[in-house]
């Protein structure tokens, strides 16, 4: 699920921090990314991608379910339109309003 922050109010990174995302290492794909886990284990956990633009950022935001199965693949048991995406989309609209 896809959210469109125009005029950020802080720069990428601090904005996700506020959101309880941290960075994430992806030197394999290069594309900027953060996690939120929801428990004290590595999965499930909240991922995002973002995109930078002049006066705005989008962020792509999914559930990783679980990690991936099958060796040598990025493919994972995702969600992308589920109610628990909806919600976490909500939870950061609201952190960015109150910012």
């Amino acid at each position: 699920m896809k959210i469109r922050i125009d005029k950020p109010p802080r720069n990428e990174q601090e904005l996700l921090r506020r959101c309880g995302y941290f960075p994430m290492d992806n030197r394999r794909t290069g594309q900027r990314s953060y996690v939120r886990e929801l428990r004290r284990t590595a999965y499930p956990r909240f991922h995002v991608y973002v995109d930078s633009y002049p006066d705005a950022l989008t962020v792509n935001l999914h559930l990783d379910a679980k990690r991936p199965t099958y060796s040598g693949t990025r493919a994972h048991a995702g969600e992308y339109d589920s109610p628990i995406v909806a919600d976490e989309v909500q939870r950061i609209q609201s952190i960015i309003a109150n910012l």
